[in-house]
């Protein structure tokens, strides 16, 4: 059975700062990669969190139709929000418990309205603890942001 999965990052040079993110799409049937899709892009001022709501965007908006996915992230931020806090900030008019306007609204709306055309898994994983696939979003993360960081633009 073919199974699709999302390894998503963002990474950010001083934050805020230059930032990236990155995707790395694999459909598997079993243990064998039958296809891989890398996506990666960046900003010249943001934060690390708002790239790790790109990575996991973009790997969401990048599939042509509707899907199951399991999208596997380092990040704490965006596997709670997605699955627990963004309830409660929409129930509230995207504010938070305490009232005040939730941050990344923009991105977390969007978030939510990319992952309605799936059935989506959400999975953390421990970032730079040596799982190949989060290692490679790392790297399209950090190649999404070099384009942004001074002195570091590509040739």
């Amino acid at each position: 059975m073919t199974e699709l999965f999302a390894y998503t990052d963002g990474a950010c040079s001083g934050n805020p700062g230059p930032g990236g993110w990155g995707a790395l799409l694999v459909a598997r049937d079993g243990e064998r990669v039958l296809k891989e899709r890398e996506l990666s892009g960046g900003e010249a001022l943001t934060t690390n969190n708002r790239m790790e709501l790109l990575a996991a965007i973009n790997a969401l908006e990048a599939l042509d139709r509707p899907s199951t996915i399991t999208v596997v992230t380092d990040s704490v931020y965006v596997k709670n929000g997605v699955t627990d806090w963004i309830l409660g900030w929409k129930r509230n008019g995207w504010k938070t418990a305490a009232k005040k306007p939730v941050k990344n609204d923009d991105l977390w709306r969007r978030l939510d309205e990319a992952r309605a055309r799936h059935e989506v898994r959400w999975e953390w994983i421990k970032g730079h603890a040596g799982h190949p696939e989060n290692e490679r979003a790392d790297e399209l993360a950090r190649a999404g942001m070099k384009p942004f960081k001074p002195g570091k633009a590509a040739q």
